[in-house]
C-alpha cells in the first residue's frame, strides 16, 4: 500500500529525521510489475531503500521511495563441493551470513555483522577482512525499471570493482535487485590473514578455526571498533580506502613510518582511509550534533539531531584537508540523497 509523508528516521542508520513524499514496502516482485504497468516510474522521481546503512539523507525524499523487503531463501543447486543458494533482496545481511554458517556453507563468514540487506551487497561489492562479495557471487535477479522486465545478471555483467559495480556507474538507479545467488563452499577455506582475525583467534586459544570461529572473531573485532547505530547514528565506514600510485608510498612512509599499506592492482597500493583521517587530526572531532567517532576515524556519526547536510559538509571538509596534507583524494563510500 502506498503511503504519503512517511517518516524515515527508523529506516536510516544515521537516524536523520526526514520524510518520503511517497513510500511503498516492496514485499513481492510482482508489485514492481504492477507499478510499471500503472506508469508510476514515469510520473515521479523514485528511489530504492534497503537497510538504510549506506545512505545519507540530506533532505526529505521528494518522490516515491521503494523499500526492498523481499524475503526468501532457497537452494538452487548443490554438489559435493559447492552449493548455489538464493536469498531475497530484502533479507537482512547478517542474518543471511548466520544462515550460511548454520548450514556449514563457507564464503561469507568474513563479512559478518555488516549492516544492510542482501539486495544492496552487489551494488557496493561489500567487503571486509580480505573478502568481497564478488568472491562468492554467482548471479542476481533484478527488475529493470526503464523497461519493466526482469533480468538475470552474472558476475561479468556486474563489473565489480573495489566497493564498486555497474550499479554505481552506467546502470545506476536502473535496477531493483529482487534476489541474489551465491556460490558457497561445502569444504570452506579459512581466511585469517587479514586484519586482527588471527590475533583474536590466538587470544582465544583457537588453532584450527571453523567458519563459525572466523565469524565470531569478525563480530568481536567490529563491535570493539565500530559504534552501534542503535546507540550512535552512523553508517559504518564513510570513505573508501584510497588506491594510489605505488610510487607515492616511499615518501609517505619516510614521513610516517607507522603507515601500513595493502597491495592493489599492479602499480597501485591501497592506503587506509582511517589512518589518513586520524593522522590529519580528525579522530574524535565534534561539531554540534555530528562528528568523527572517537575510536574509529573512518566513521562519521550523528549524536542526535544532526542532519545529512551537516554530515556531507563535514565529509567534504575532511576530504579537502586530507588532500592538502597528503595529496590523496578520499572518496565517499556512502550515497548522498
Amino acid at each position: 500500500m502506498r503511503q504519503s509523508h512517511v517518516a524515515l528516521k527508523s529506516f536510516n542508520t544515521f537516524g536523520f529525521d526526514v520524510h518520503a513524499e511517497e513510500y511503498i514496502s516492496i514485499e513481492h516482485p510482482e508489485q514492481l510489475s504492477a507499478l510499471f504497468a500503472e506508469g508510476a516510474f514515469q510520473k515521479t522521481q523514485w528511489g530504492i531503500l534497503g537497510g538504510g546503512s549506506n545512505i545519507t539523507f540530506t533532505q526529505d525524499f521528494p518522490g516515491l521511495l521503494l523499500h526492498n523487503k523481499i524475503q526468501g531463501r532457497r537452494i538452487i543447486t548443490q554438489s559435493e563441493d559447492h552449493v548455489i543458494v538464493e536469498f531475497g533482496g530484502g533479507e537482512n545481511w547478517h542474518e543471511t551470513v548466520l544462515h550460511t554458517l548454520e548450514n556449514q556453507w563457507g564464503g561469507l563468514e568474513n563479512l559478518s555483522l555488516i549492516p544492510g540487506t542482501v539486495g544492496a551487497c552487489p551494488i557496493q561489492n561489500i567487503g571486509a577482512y580480505g573478502v568481497e562479495i564478488k568472491d562468492c557471487f554467482h548471479s542476481l535477479t533484478a527488475f529493470h525499471i526503464p523497461s519493466g522486465a526482469f533480468h538475470t545478471l552474472t558476475k561479468k555483467d556486474c563489473a565489480f570493482g573495489y566497493r564498486d559495480s555497474v550499479f554505481k556507474r552506467e546502470k545506476k538507479g536502473q535496477y531493483f535487485i529482487t534476489a541474489v545467488q551465491f556460490r558457497l563452499s561445502t569444504h570452506p577455506q579459512i581466511r585469517t590473514q587479514y586484519g586482527d582475525i588471527q590475533a583474536t583467534l590466538d587470544g582465544w586459544g583457537i588453532s584450527q578455526p571453523t567458519i563459525r570461529d572466523i565469524s565470531n572473531a569478525v563480530i568481536h573485532i567490529r563491535q570493539s571498533k565500530l559504534p552501534n547505530p542503535a546507540e550512535i547514528g552512523n553508517c559504518g565506514s564513510f570513505f573508501k580506502n584510497p588506491v594510489v600510485h605505488s610510487e607515492m608510498i616511499p615518501a609517505l612512509q619516510a614521513q610516517h613510518p607507522d603507515l601500513k599499506t595493502f597491495p592493489a592492482s599492479e602499480g597501485f597500493t591501497k592506503v587506509p582511509a582511517g589512518w589518513l583521517i586520524e593522522k590529519g587530526g580528525w579522530k574524535g572531532f565534534r561539531r554540534g550534533s555530528i562528528g568523527v567517532h572517537a575510536k574509529q576515524a573512518l566513521v562519521l556519526v550523528n549524536y542526535g539531531g544532526g542532519t545529512g547536510a551537516e554530515i556531507i559538509a563535514l565529509a567534504k571538509e575532511i576530504q579537502a584537508d586530507i588532500f592538502q596534507k597528503f595529496g590523496i583524494e578520499l572518496e565517499m563510500e556512502v550515497n548522498a540523497w
